[in-house]
């Protein structure tokens, strides 16, 4: 019996399916998404204890962190049922224009997109664009992600 589509999810299902925990899980719930897109929104840019803040506040290059965990929802939601999800490491990102200094400072909701554009079992192409509550563009641009790339294991042995 295959479960019911996914429509929405909060905090712990997000976390759940990404690799971040804890306060490093930046997104808040899942508005909607399908093969190609995914949309996401979160409130945690104005919390003083978000993990990426520094002594400057949340700068606004921090928004491709958002745009990169939605990709990895993106990806967990795409994977066969029982299936993990590929790992995946954000290789580059290009194009990427900032429209504010700072995120902490937006109100609302940071809306946070990613739209895939191509990719196979290796990498994928994906555009993203992260928003305030009333769609006012703070960062966009183009993120390539690595797939099934073995971590390192620190604590393995080397040979000799």
């Amino acid at each position: 019996m295959s479960r019911p589509p996914i429509t929405t999810l909060e905090r712990d299902g997000i976390a759940a399916r990404i690799p971040h925990r804890g306060s490093m899980c930046l997104l808040d719930r899942l508005e909607a998404w399908d093969a190609e897109r995914i949309h996401c929104s979160s409130r945690s840019h104005a919390a003083a204890d978000n993990p990426l803040r520094s002594a400057s506040g949340l700068l606004a290059p921090n928004a491709i962190e958002y745009a990169a965990q939605a990709m990895a929802l993106h990806g967990g939601l795409l994977a066969a049922e029982g299936e993990a999800a590929s790992a995946g490491f954000l290789a580059s990102v290009r194009n990427v224009r900032f429209a504010v200094a700072r995120l902490d400072e937006v109100p609302g909701a940071l809306q946070v997109h990613a739209t895939r554009l191509s990719g196979d079992a290796r990498q994928v192409l994906y555009e993203f664009r992260v928003a305030d509550a009333h769609d006012r563009l703070l960062a966009d641009g183009r993120a390539v992600v690595v797939l099934n790339t073995p971590l390192p294991n620190p604590t393995a042995k080397a040979s000799p």
